[in-house]
């Protein structure tokens, strides 16, 4: 079956051959595709400067998509209420601080009125202390009543210090506790549930009326997930964990599409599982283009045995014409065909050992476009 992307290229191509061959080059220069700077921007050739790097082999495992455990949030609460207000459903986006739930509460309206008592108990003693103080070192007032004023300071902080703490305890922040001096007073039982991290909600286990905190249990309302940054699963056997290590740069390639990704190796496990008798390695992969899903099944290319190489190319800019390896060089003209020798070919890269140098600029992709084009000419050109 012909993939819809695949015949939408082929008909392009078809359409496009013709207006190629048009320019196509002179008898002068048969090796030579005379192409616009228009018609070679229209013609996706993806043209690139040659450079080196460093070429080996590789090994491919298994793996599979996962969340990065460090990007995981779940939402609970640790009072007794009743949902109220929910404003987020599975799949949407949330920012860090943002109210998802509206908790209505009779624990936490108990709570923030004893914590407002108690401050306010707190502040007034505090005046009244500095007051007997300064009175004591006039000598206006007894050592006896200093103490006393004392006492009952250090008492009305102590309470309001505990108050302070059951709010942390029923997961209040400080900036919530800080506010709640200007809060209304109808609004005491309703506690607001905030976002720790920004993503997506990917579960919501409650809904609107539903009794959370039961029998003082901590209520696990929903999870969110940060994808921007993805973790693999993979699956090493024995025989590559020397080829493997923490920190090593791999590549990952998704099971259906093809499409791939870089990463990087963060753990590999000192156990091997019972079954497989593999050992567990996790990598990290950047995921801003929300490409990767958990769940998702992809394998992973390790490469090994690195060396620098001069000249390294991708290997779809290769074409064999007459029976050699050749690439086609960008010209002011268009493109040309240009034989090389390759060396040492790796993860869809080709070491070119001569033929071309650093800085030379070559058609990367559709280059049997090019190849079909210079084909017709020559064609053209024993007629």
């Amino acid at each position: 079956m012909i993939r819809p992307r695949l015949l939408a290229a082929t008909l392009w191509l078809a359409a496009a051959l013709p207006a190629f061959a048009s320019d196509a080059s002179t008898d002068e220069h048969p090796q030579e595709v005379k192409l616009s700077d228009r018609q070679i921007e229209s013609g996706g050739f993806a043209v690139v400067p040659v450079g080196g790097g460093k070429i080996g082999r590789h090994i491919t495992v298994p793996g599979t998509i996962m969340p990065n455990g460090d990007r995981i949030a779940r939402v609970a609460v640790r009072l007794l209420g009743t949902v109220t207000e929910l404003r987020k459903r599975v799949g949407d986006p949330v920012e860090a601080g943002e109210v998802i739930a509206v908790i209505e509460s009779r624990e936490v309206a108990d709570a923030k009125s004893d914590y407002l008592g108690a401050r306010l108990l707190f502040e007034l003693q505090q005046k009244l202390f500095n007051r007997s103080r300064t009175l004591f070192e006039g000598k206006v007032v007894s050592e006896n009543e200093y103490l006393r004023a004392e006492v009952t300071f250090q008492d009305a902080r102590v309470k309001y210090e505990a108050a302070r703490q059951k709010l942390f305890a029923l997961s209040l922040t400080a900036q919530q506790i800080d506010a709640l001096p200007q809060q209304p007073g109808e609004t005491l039982r309703l506690q607001d549930l905030r976002a720790p991290i920004s993503g997506r909600i990917a579960e919501r286990r409650v809904e609107i009326g539903s009794l959370v905190g039961r029998e003082g249990q901590e209520s696990e309302l929903f999870v969110i997930i940060d994808q921007s940054e993805m973790w693999g699963d993979l699956a090493i056997l024995p025989t590559d964990l020397p080829k493997v290590r923490v920190g090593q740069q791999i590549t990952i390639v998704a099971e259906k599409s093809g499409e791939t990704s870089p990463a990087t190796v963060l753990s590999i496990s000192p156990l091997l599982e019972k079954e497989t008798r593999a050992a567990r390695a996790v990598v990290s992969i950047n995921n801003s283009t929300g490409h990767w899903r958990p769940g998702a099944f992809m394998t992973a290319q390790i490469p090994f045995d690195l060396t620098e190489a001069a000249v390294v190319i991708p290997a779809s800019a290769l074409q064999t014409l007459e029976g050699q390896p050749s690439v086609f060089v960008r010209i002011p003209e268009g493109f040309s065909a240009r034989t090389v020798s390759i060396g040492r070919q790796d993860d869809g890269r080709v070491e070119i050992t001569s033929g071309l140098a650093a800085g030379d600029r070559i058609a990367t992709k559709n280059t049997f476009v090019l190849k079909a084009d210079l084909g017709k000419s020559a064609v053209e050109h024993q007629h």
